[in-house]
């Protein structure tokens, strides 16, 4: 008869990326994390667009790369998470984030009270969890085109002290306007200050929220400069 099989693990090094920008004298600091199959070039653009020159920008790579087509161009994306082992995605995500928040804050000479972090689509409902698991870490959460922590209501949680803003979209069909629409009441069970917008579009990063972004950065941080 074969003999038991026995399932083992083990931790190893992992290197991981980022991007570092900064003006002289940035007035955030602004992590942002990419979709899933994207890349940290990308999500960098899609940031600055919607925030802005005048911030510091480091933009993290996920840490599963992948082959997003086996075409000649072999384009490599990456992931975050998925449900194989989810516990151990969600503690490097914590991991990574705290780290590059500590490393290029120093850098730029900014601290928790001015940080924020970005997400589209998969890593938002990541960055609501690490908000209310680290709140000192950030001050403020913009999520866009993604979710909220299925356990959100009854995790072992602390109260998030940052401001969270939330940018959904009416034809997005990955996250359709049927769940996002109780998004705003169901952060508000963590969060005192939530901000919800849901654009025209569909689950695409919008190219018109500069405005509603730039409002909510100028009332949260607006004595921070």
């Amino acid at each position: 008869m074969p003999g038991e099989t026995l399932r083992r693990e083990y931790s190893m090094r992992l290197d991981c990326r980022y991007l570092l920008t900064a003006p002289p004298e940035p007035h955030l600091l602004v992590a942002c994390l990419h979709g899933y199959g994207s890349n940290a070039e990308v999500m960098l653009r899609l940031t600055r667009s919607l925030l802005g020159d005048a911030h510091a920008y480091v933009s993290l790579e996920a840490p599963y790369p992948f082959y997003v087509s086996l075409a000649p161009d072999r384009v490599v994306g990456h992931n975050w998470a998925t449900h194989l082992h989810s516990d151990a995605s969600v503690r490097l995500h914590h991991d990574m984030l705290r780290y590059v928040l500590d490393e290029a804050g120093r850098a730029a000479g900014i601290g928790p009270e001015r940080r924020v972090l970005v997400g589209f689509s998969q890593p938002v409902g990541m960055n609501y969890r690490f908000a209310a698991t680290h709140p000192d870490e950030a001050a403020g959460v913009i999520g866009v085109c993604g979710g909220v922590p299925a356990d959100w209501e009854t995790g072992s949680y602390l109260p998030v002290s940052a401001a969270l803003l939330h940018i959904a979209r009416n034809e997005d069909e990955v996250y359709p306007p049927a769940k996002t629409s109780h998004f705003a009441e169901r952060l508000r069970l963590r969060a005192r200050d939530v901000e919800f917008h849901m654009l025209d579009g569909g689950h695409r990063f919008p190219s018109k929220a500069a405005p509603l972004a730039a409002a909510w950065v100028e009332r949260v941080f607006r004595n921070t400069r």
